[in-house]
């Protein structure tokens, strides 16, 4: 009897374990078919953002063919389409209608930038880019002078930067750059690749800034395709957290991470203090004032001698045309009074307008930058006096009756407390 129960007993085991098999092979096999399935559209929607928003190729297209029909010219255009030494590099793209790429020409290796019109779109965010025509490089028109065009550009800058006594100065600076084979004269094509690459905001504060050694250096241009240096080590500081991660770790602690990949405090303070000349230069500059609407580390780098670089001059905006941005404004409280990321006006109840003077200066902000940056790793026998004065200049206020005399006194003497420490060192 016993006898017999045992293979009974076994074939119910092995009839268990083999469908238990069974199982484990159909749950494997779902489990890849999912993973396959996820993979393919992880690739998919990742060559599909890809090919949305790095287009160089087009960009390349569209400008040296108009190249090839006379209609621009420009001191890249050769290099570029001719003889084929400007190469596009990795794209950096982050809109479709703006191509951002490395770039290398001959010794020289740098960014490429390139407007184009409007794109296919496959993304459903709820906030598309704003559509933009291709430029149709149809300005000056035929038979224009180089004098009209003197006054044209002139024209442009006045708009751009209001009545400043140096324009001239900048206007004979634009067209010594607009002659691009530098044979003695500006010829039509060479002139409407000026004025489109002019009609970039970036590009004509860029130019403005150039001189002091705050802006990446524009190299050449071939319509309103530009090539400037690039800048070798950026954001200021901080790292981009992979997007899966940024949810889950806390701001403080981000905040902390940021400060984790810097140079030495010495190389800090070098930076800073370009940092405190751009401010400087731009409160009451060559070509008037200008207001820093976004001074978040992301749009700074250095070079390998530790020099400050403005990397993205759009969030610089002339004075003048800020003041007739605000006044246009309508509002209801101070939070409707804001240009940018934190250019921000006090708002009239009486005449529910925005007013002109902005709340803080420009100073403020970059000591509000650079707090954290300086204070972490600063030498005991000062870092009590730098605190105090960074705080002094984060309560600076742009209705201050005295601000000019404050800023000049309080930004003297950060860079004095700097220079005072770095002026023996080699990083000085």
């Amino acid at each position: 009897m016993a006898k017999g129960l045992l293979p009974r007993a076994w074939v119910k085991r092995s009839f268990y374990f083999q469908a238990r098999i069974s199982f484990m092979r159909v749950k494997y096999l779902f489990l890849t078919w999912l993973t396959v399935l996820v993979s393919s559209w992880v690739v998919y929607v990742q060559y599909s953002a890809y090919t949305e928003l790095c287009r160089g190729h087009e960009c390349k297209n569209a400008i040296c063919e108009k190249y090839r029909r006379g209609v621009i010219d420009g001191s890249a255009c050769s290099s570029l389409c001719d003889k084929g030494t400007l190469y596009f590099g990795r794209c950096l793209s982050s809109l479709p209608n703006n191509q951002v790429y490395t770039g290398s020409w001959g010794d020289h290796s740098g960014v490429i930038r390139c407007q184009l019109g409007e794109a296919a779109r496959y993304d459903l965010s709820d906030e598309p880019e704003p559509r933009r025509e291709a430029p149709a490089f149809d300005q000056p028109s035929k038979g224009t002078s180089v004098e009209k065009f003197r006054e044209m550009v002139f024209s442009l800058l006045k708009s751009k930067l209001g009545e400043q006594v140096n324009l001239s100065g900048l206007v004979s600076q634009i067209l010594s750059v607009t002659d691009g084979n530098k044979d003695g004269r500006v010829s039509l094509p060479e002139a409407r690749s000026t004025w489109a690459v002019l009609q970039r905001d970036e590009v004509l504060l860029g130019l403005v800034l150039q001189e002091r050694g705050h802006t990446p250096r524009l190299l050449g241009f071939c319509g309103d395709l530009y090539m400037t240096d690039r800048v070798p080590y950026g954001p200021l500081y901080g790292f981009a957290l992979p997007w899966p991660l940024v949810s889950w770790v806390p701001g403080s602690l981000q905040r902390t991470m940021d400060q984790w990949f810097t140079p030495s405090w010495p190389r800090k303070a070098k930076i800073s203090m370009g940092l405190l000349e751009l401010v400087e230069d731009v409160f009451h500059g060559t070509y008037g004032s200008f207001l820093m609407c976004d001074l978040a580390a992301v749009h700074f780098g250095y070079t390998d001698r530790h020099e400050l670089r403005l990397t993205d001059t759009q969030v610089l905006v002339p004075e003048d045309e800020f003041r007739r941005n605000m006044r246009a404004l309508r509002c209801e409280t101070d939070a409707d009074c804001v240009y940018g990321a934190d250019c921000q006006t006090s708002c009239d109840l009486s005449e529910k307008r925005c007013g002109e003077q902005p709340l803080r200066p420009n100073l403020a902000k970059a000591c509000r930058t650079l707090k954290d940056y300086l204070l972490r790793g600063a030498p005991s026998g000062m870092s009590e006096e730098l605190e105090r004065q960074l705080f002094a200049c984060m309560a600076l206020r742009g209705n201050s009756r005295q601000l000019d005399m404050e800023h000049s006194l309080i930004l003297n003497n950060l860079k004095a407390l700097l220079w005072r420490q770095i002026s023996h060192t080699k990083d000085s």
